[in-house]
């Protein structure tokens, strides 16, 4: 071997491979080939320090804090049963602007205001001539 200094061994013991580009584990500090570099390749003992996963609920998108040991599934369960804030009976409505002309039933996504008359139209309506407008005089456009 021309170059003994040059490289360390992995520090898993079922392989110990001479590697020229060792890779420190930033959990534990140990050296490690590129096959033994993940977390659960050496059994790392450390990787709770940074594999920390939160839970989100998934009816309320709330973060739901797990400590050492207990089980995700299980905490987010009794989140679900106790302290979520989820109800089902308040839907959040996306159209929710309704259209001010007599007879119309459109609702839209976004305000849509009449310059003139200050009012909320759907896209049909918008324009002064379309909802018979009775803001300022004249219609601006005749579109």
């Amino acid at each position: 071997m021309e170059l003994p200094d040059l490289g360390r061994h992995c520090s898993e013991v079922s392989c110990r491979r001479l590697d020229f580009l060792p890779l420190k584990c930033d959990a534990c500090g140990e050296v490690f080939c590129k096959d033994h570099i993940r977390y659960g390749d050496h059994k790392c003992s450390s990787a709770y320090k940074k594999n920390v996963q939160v839970p989100v609920c998934p009816l309320c998108n709330a973060p739901i804090p797990v400590r050492k040991g207990e089980i995700p599934d299980a905490v987010v369960g009794a989140h679900m049963d106790k302290n979520c804030k989820y109800n089902p009976a308040q839907k959040q409505k996306i159209f929710t602007n309704r259209c001010l002309k007599p007879g119309c039933k459109r609702k839209e996504l976004m305000k849509v205001v009449c310059d003139q008359c200050g009012g909320n139209f759907c896209i049909k309506h918008r324009h002064p001539l379309d909802h018979d407008c009775k803001g300022s005089g004249h219609p601006l456009s005749k579109a």
